[in-house]
């Protein structure tokens, strides 16, 4: 192991999936400079299961004692949305560093507070937007940089989303908007984090939600369940830089587009696209169009690989984590700022408080 090593502790971890075993672990463990030195689940009885699984021997059901381990460098919070404030606060208040899955919070009063209690200790903080990390979105900013497609004049987003009428029973917490995991923070927010990461932030928007499957039938039941969170999201607005952006994100519909954003400028076009509107999961496909000419494929180049063990990932929803990990590493031993921390959460908190602000009011609202 290399000297510069950094113990995680999980915080969350099922033996039999979540998005802890689908991404984080194989993503650590893709990366010399981390080991899994601890997990925790919600019982001893997971707790030692997921221990097993996954070959780590420090397994607890109380995340207290976790992060009284000395050799916790790292804490990933990937607990469902509700409980990130409780322990997210607990690791900050331990000094350990944090990386916590995205949304931060049920709310934006939520991220305020845990990014104002990360200033106060004065520890590292990471936020799971890892599609800022996705190699295309680098070679996109580089397209854009170089002037491939000019002035951007504007930008259109349209993706889907899921479920659609059915969800599995572990995700049916997603049904009820209190929670703060569904379509908008999800889906909208991991899709909006992109454009305005490489596009820049909204002046102002205006926006539609709507709900328009009411019932959702629980696959495991077949119960059906009253939904309050909306399945439709439209957003249009302007954007710092006074281009024009438009975004619409639906829940599962027969043979939607499953992701396309398109950059328009003065001299051409890109476009990027995908199986679905998870940006940070899904591969990314570049093409682009100047002048006249039709849209053609180009090749994402490959990156400078400083870990070979992260190629065996690509494809997988483990890839981009594991790049923010990298980059996560790099922050913490140079003083970097390459994978948004709290503060940076939060900013996209506000604009999806500013969505549901618009979308009640029916009013343009200043961003």
């Amino acid at each position: 192991m290399p000297a510069s090593t950094l113990g995680v502790g999980i915080l969350g971890v099922s033996p039999a999936r979540g998005w802890a075993a689908t991404a984080h672990i194989p993503a650590l463990r893709a990366l010399p400079n981390y080991e899994i030195r601890a997990i925790s689940a919600h019982s001893a009885e997971s707790a030692h299961a997921a221990g097993e699984a996954f070959g780590v021997r420090a397994v607890f059901s109380d995340h207290e004692q976790l992060l009284a381990q000395r050799d916790i460098d790292v804490v990933a919070v990937t607990v469902k949305v509700p409980h990130h404030r409780e322990l997210v606060s607990a690791a900050l208040a331990a000094g350990k560093a944090v990386y916590c899955e995205w949304p931060l919070g049920r709310d934006v009063d939520d991220a305020r507070a845990m990014a104002g209690l990360a200033a106060e200790y004065g520890v590292h903080t990471g936020v799971g937007l890892q599609a800022r990390q996705a190699r295309a979105i680098g070679f996109v900013q580089e397209l854009l940089s170089g002037g491939y497609v000019g002035e951007v004049l504007s930008t259109t987003m349209v993706g889907l989303s899921v479920p659609g009428n059915v969800v599995g029973r572990p995700n049916a917490y997603m049904l009820d908007k209190t929670n703060g995991a569904n379509l908008l923070t999800i889906a909208v927010g991991h899709s909006l984090d992109t454009l305005n990461y490489v596009l820049g932030e909204f002046a102002d928007l205006s926006a539609v939600s709507d709900l328009r499957r009411p019932l959702i039938t629980i696959d495991e039941t077949g119960e059906q369940i009253v939904k309050t969170a909306p399945d439709q999201i439209a957003v249009i607005g302007t954007l710092t830089s006074g281009a024009t952006a438009s975004v619409h994100i639906r829940e599962g519909v027969a043979g939607g587009t499953g992701f396309l954003w398109e950059i328009n400028g003065t001299d051409g076009t890109l476009r990027i696209t995908a199986d679905a509107a998870y940006p940070e999961i899904y591969p990314l496909s570049v093409r682009g169009a100047q002048g006249r000419n039709e849209p053609t494929e180009l090749d994402v180049p490959a990156p400078a690989q400083k870990w070979p063990a992260l190629s065996s990932l690509e494809g997988s929803p483990a890839y981009n984590v594991a790049r923010a990990y990298a980059a996560f590493a790099a922050d913490i031993d140079n003083g970097t700022h390459a994978v948004p921390d709290f503060a940076d959460a939060v900013a996209r908190h506000e604009t999806i408080a500013a969505i549901e602000k618009s979308a009640a009011s029916g009013e343009r609202v200043k961003t």
